[in-house]
């Protein structure tokens, strides 16, 4: 339930905003920052490991009793959402995909989920739908474009992107034909943490190793990607959503590539171009035309549990 916007001071929106944006930007931009000396699986496996850890206690102590049947879905909902989504995109982070356009191609997923509805779930987009989805997909292909010219990363990588973020509309459109069962945000994360940490050892140990290299980097980053962009952006993006529309909540969400890409050309120097913000400007409104304000709710309902901040 969201409160009325007048019981709010006017100011404390833009503030809630802004941090919403900079914490669920900041996990393209951790993994990019510890990655720089380490293998990326190994640091997705030291991110969930740690993440989960954290919150199983609480997972145990606080909320009801975890049937077989939950536990088995949150598993499942894991390996989908967060070794192959988040894998994914950080595997093209690590193989130097722009991050911007990684940020940018994680919020197709309203698009996608649009579209994989039709033929999934039977129920037919309208035509305000399939044109926010065509502009969205043109947008990405004239940042990707741009990027193949200004970039080093391997063709494979960009389609890697793509692939991730269609699993987690897939994932998230399946669950939703099979029914979805109620469980607290805590409980849930840490499930799917602790899944994709076991799945994520076994890729590091496959590439050299569990032990994580003993450098201020990597502890730098490995803070910052379970602190900030795990618990802070978690902890903002629900406290939001009580407080505020998902609507709302969600315009917000959408501005991470602009930052991402900010962050990305401030700290590792990836290049930035009018290209490039042409088809950012073409996509974000292309998810604002198919996210209609009755769909976004329900949508966002959904993927408060699955839209991870890469972190």
């Amino acid at each position: 339930m969201t409160l009325p916007q007048n019981q709010t001071h006017p100011l404390i929106w833009p503030i809630v905003a802004a941090a919403l944006v900079v914490s669920w930007s900041s996990g393209f931009v951790g993994i990019r920052y510890a990655s720089e000396n380490a293998d990326v699986m190994l640091v997705l496996f030291w991110r969930t490991l740690l993440s989960g850890l954290i919150l199983l206690p609480f997972a145990l102590l606080i909320g009801p009793r975890i049937g077989a049947r939950a536990l088995i879905q949150q598993m499942m909902f894991g390996v989908a959402t967060m070794f192959l989504y988040l894998g994914g995109f950080a595997l093209a982070i690590g193989q130097r995909v722009p991050t911007g356009l990684v940020a940018l191609i994680s919020d197709l997923v309203p698009l996608a989920i649009a579209a994989l509805s039709q033929p999934v779930l039977g129920q037919r987009l309208s035509g305000r739908q399939w044109i926010g989805t065509a502009l969205g997909v043109t947008g990405v292909l004239i940042v990707s474009l741009d990027s193949l010219t200004l970039g080093t990363a391997p063709v494979w990588a960009y389609v890697l992107t793509v692939a991730s973020m269609m699993v987690l509309a897939l994932a998230t459109v399946v669950q939703k034909r099979l029914g979805t069962i109620n469980m607290p945000i805590h409980q849930s994360l840490c499930i799917q943490c602790l899944t994709a940490s076991v799945l994520f050892a076994a890729c590091s140990g496959w590439n050299g190793g569990l032990m994580p290299p003993l450098d201020t980097r990597f502890e730098f980053g490995m803070a910052w990607l379970v602190l900030f962009s795990t618990f802070f952006c978690y902890g903002v993006y629900y406290m939001s959503l009580r407080r505020y529309s998902a609507a709302q909540v969600s315009s917000a969400v959408y501005l991470s590539p602009p930052m991402t890409m900010l962050w990305a050309w401030l700290i590792f120097g990836e290049p930035l171009s009018t290209a490039m913000f042409l088809g950012l400007a073409m996509t974000l409104f292309g998810v604002w035309l198919t996210s209609s304000r009755g769909a976004l709710h329900r949508r966002t309902a959904r993927l408060g549990s699955c839209e991870q901040p890469v972190g």
